[in-house]
């Protein structure tokens, strides 16, 4: 078991690329596209992004919150994605080798879903003011696709990581 995972596997390999590329250009736009604009009163709104509100909090000084929203929606989504095409692309010379990346990509997927549940809970907060609006935009839905899309190719990457491993500890 020198080879990886791609060339073990080529049928599935333009799938997977395919899907780890539509993810990051997915997650590229909703993390800087316009997601929700927040209409106040009736003469006062404002349109944000999920980067340009994170940036918003540390300019007001909530450092917490920045740190948060930057961590669970930002970077671990980016780092997910490095991680899957690298365990899709990482010579596994040894099973153990690739029952340690299987271990450590499930127990970081637990994390997954965080980043959406924090938008979710922002929108949640916003909607729950008597005077305040939201329109929500695209960038809300190209996040929430790529946070799928990165679910559905972990769960495909892991299932054809578990089956190798199986076979290589019956030989």
């Amino acid at each position: 078991m020198s080879s990886n995972l791609a060339s073990r596997h080529p049928q599935k390999n333009i799938f997977i690329l395919f899907t780890l590329l539509l993810s990051a250009i997915l997650l590229l736009v909703g993390i800087f596209a316009p997601m929700m604009t927040v209409s106040k009163f009736v003469w006062v709104e404002n349109s944000f992004s999920l980067f340009a509100g994170t940036l918003q909090l540390f300019t007001d000084g909530q450092y917490l919150l920045f740190l948060i929203l930057l961590i669970f929606s930002i970077v671990l989504p980016v780092a997910k994605l490095i991680l899957l095409f690298r365990f899709w692309h990482a010579e596994s010379s040894n099973s153990q080798q690739l029952q340690h990346f299987m271990n450590w990509i499930s127990h970081y997927g637990k994390w997954s879903m965080l980043d959406v549940f924090v938008v979710a809970l922002l929108l949640v907060i916003v909607k729950l003011g008597v005077l305040a609006t939201v329109q929500v935009h695209y960038g809300i839905y190209m996040y929430t696709g790529a946070g799928l899309l990165i679910m559905v190719c972990t769960a495909i990457i892991n299932s054809i990581a578990k089956k190798d491993l199986e076979k290589s500890l019956e030989s």
